[in-house]
């Protein structure tokens, strides 16, 4: 009987050792669909320069203020630059559409159905104390970050069960509910690691200005708290020589200066008082980069293209307030903006309007549903607006002798009456309750106030009793954002090439009225809530790019937002003192990539000197000049008076 019986548990031994889960291994990377694209042992991203020079300092600039050096938490306005303190476990790159490699883990292991995921932690990994990263701290990491961090995290993770030490360096994270192939992936590239020594005994909630332990290869070497902060290369970071960090990281120390205001920060550029400006502003690009170190090719503006989708940029319902929660109201007031008027006297021709939220890729559903995407729309007809089936959304227009603001603003009262609203004594009433219809737009910057203006002008046109409020102070625009405390803002949803989990923040019922969250149109549909988890559980490109299209689809035709304007390219503007590689990343400007030219920085230093003293020689002449222009003048009256 004993001999059977080992027997049995040695062949049940077997049968364990044959699992294809088991036999699979760890592996160097992970495609979200397909293979990724580079094979094990690659020795950089094909857009890295490996033998980038190391040194010299970057000056950047933000705008706004910061009071917090954690930025993963919900209290507080976190200074983005303490993002290079702390790594992840894998690293996306920026030529696939997503896939990613090891960073802090050499490797990742997953079975057929993506219900679980393992890392195998790099050994060599540290943070900067020089304590070894280990699986503990991956699974305090989860842990804290779903019960302290901001409240996005624990809506993110939601289907994630539990994170469990399998030994020292490896970790296994557990899946529930459906399906969700994105999970093992966002869980690599998207959970950043802590310390679990440096965190036990603190409290991570609270806002902190003591720089925290991390494993990322900077070190906060200085801060003045709301005014800069300096990062200074960590000379023991411990993974330096990794094939995903070749080329990369090459400044040895990072500056930035903050400022309030825009403008401020456009002449200090000027003055040369940071080095590098990514420009936002179609004004400034056309009238403000036309001084002498621009002329003199002191300074480099340039235009760098990228292949990924736009996102969206737009003036944002907020559907929580009773007067946007009507989907006809949302449409007829989105009549009111005028692009074509707004790019030719703002914008200096500069943009294109935005027509989907995956504007730039083949994601976009600028083009009518093909048979795959109506066999998924079909199953929520009369759920779903009728124009998805049948119509590209197209937003209104003044382009073409056909088409006049004049006649949009005819339709929009047209639809308006239709649902009950009324003109009296100037004023769009509703003709039921009475209610004035009037509401507020709240501004960040100032710079928004010449787009918003117009539109104010034209919501006048129909009636309605538009202010505006602009709030510089970021921590009180902020908290008004996390408590849904506005009526319409101008937001941005940007947007990736592989769309997930990220979906279910922007427009997931969970997410609507959870404080802090990303959702802030308010959006609560079942069908929408549906349409996410099938994307997300996608098995293949092709049904990824289906459901894409199709959650594109409904979610223009619900009107949600009046859809603004966007630009194929990004637009740099930088001292002369920098190198990039020779190409540049598909779906990233890459900065993290260029270097420190010491060259070129001696040639515009030596420029400059030589600047300054042509100028001290032709002050000294001028001076001169006027001393003899004195004495002669005084020569002539004495001699004049003899």
């Amino acid at each position: 009987m004993f001999a059977f019986l080992k027997f049995i548990s040695f062949v049940i031994f077997l049968n364990y050792l044959s699992s294809p889960d088991l036999l699979k291994g760890y592996e160097h990377g992970m495609a979200m669909h397909g293979t990724v694209k580079y094979k094990k042992g690659f020795e950089s991203f094909d857009y890295a320069y490996p033998k980038a020079p190391k040194g010299g300092k970057v000056k950047l600039s933000s705008i706004g203020t910061f009071d917090n050096l954690n930025p993963y938490i919900l209290k507080g306005v976190a200074a983005w630059q303490t993002a290079y303190l702390f790594e992840t476990l894998m690293k996306s790159s920026s030529d696939e559409a997503f896939s990613q490699y090891g960073l802090l883990a050499s490797g990742i292991r997953v079975p057929t159905d993506r219900s679980w995921v393992s890392f195998k932690i790099n050994p060599k990994a540290k943070f900067s104390d020089q304590s070894s990263v280990l699986a503990e701290d991956v699974v305090f990491s989860f842990n804290i970050m779903t019960t302290k961090g901001h409240p996005a995290w624990k809506n993110y993770y939601s289907q994630v069960d539990r994170a469990e030490k399998l030994g020292d360096r490896e970790v296994k994270f557990f899946f529930k509910g459906e399906i969700n192939r994105e999970l093992p992936l966002i869980i690599g590239y998207q959970l950043p690691i802590f310390s679990k020594k440096y965190w036990e005994g603190k409290d991570f909630s609270k806002t902190t200005l003591t720089p925290p332990i991390g494993s990322g290869p900077y070190l906060v070497s200085d801060i003045n708290p709301g005014r800069s902060i300096t990062l200074r290369k960590d000379p023991n970071y411990w993974g330096k020589d990794l094939n995903v960090n070749k080329g990369k990281f090459n400044f040895e120390e990072i500056h930035t200066d903050f400022f309030r205001d825009e403008t401020v920060a456009m002449e200090a550029f000027k003055s040369g008082s940071y080095d590098f400006k990514l420009e936002n502003s179609s004004k400034n690009w056309a009238t403000s980069y036309k001084f002498n170190a621009v002329k003199n090719q002191k300074v480099i503006v340039e235009e760098i293209p990228y292949e990924r989708p736009s996102g969206m940029q737009g003036f944002a319902f907020n559907t929580r307030k009773s007067i946007f929660k009507n989907r006809n109201v949302r449409k007829a007031l989105t009549y009111a903006f005028d692009f074509e008027w707004s790019n030719k006297n703002l914008f200096y021709g500069a943009y294109t309007r935005t027509k989907s939220f995956f504007d730039n890729s083949e994601l976009s559903s600028q083009s009518l549903p093909n048979s795959r995407e109506l066999n998924i729309l079909k199953k929520y007809k009369g759920k779903i607006p009728n124009e998805v089936f049948t119509e590209i959304y197209k937003p209104p227009t003044t382009f073409g002798e056909e088409n006049s603001l004049r006649n949009n603003l005819r339709i929009a009262r047209r639809i308006l009456k239709k649902e009950g609203w009324i003109i009296k004594d100037d004023k769009l009433v509703n003709k039921t309750s009475g209610e004035i219809f009037k509401f507020e737009i709240l501004l960040r910057s100032p710079l928004f106030e010449r787009i918003v203006l117009p539109l104010k002008r034209n919501f006048k046109k129909l009636g309605i009793d538009v202010s505006i409020r602009t709030v510089q102070d970021d921590s009180q625009y902020q908290k008004r954002l996390e408590e849904f405390d506005f009526d319409m803002i101008v937001s941005n949803f940007g947007s990736v090439i592989s769309p997930g989990n990220e979906q279910k923040n922007w427009w997931g019922s969970e997410a609507a009225n959870q404080v802090g969250s990303m959702n802030v149109v308010g959006v609560q549909d079942q069908v929408i809530d549906e349409i996410i988890n099938k994307l997300i559980s996608a098995k293949n490109r092709e049904e990824l790019v289906d459901y894409t299209r199709v959650l594109d689809r409904i979610l223009l035709f619900n009107y949600y937002l009046i859809p603004q304007f966007h630009i194929g390219h990004y637009r740099v503007a930088y001292w002369d003192k920098f190198s990039r590689p020779k190409l540049s990343p598909k779906y990233d400007l890459g900065f993290d990539f260029w270097w420190y030219d010491s060259e070129k920085s001696k040639n515009l230093k030596n420029t400059v000197d030589k600047k300054e003293e042509d100028n001290n020689n032709f002050n000294y002449f001028y001076y001169l000049l006027i001393i003899f222009i004195i004495l002669l003048i005084f020569y002539k009256k004495k001699k004049k008076n003899a």
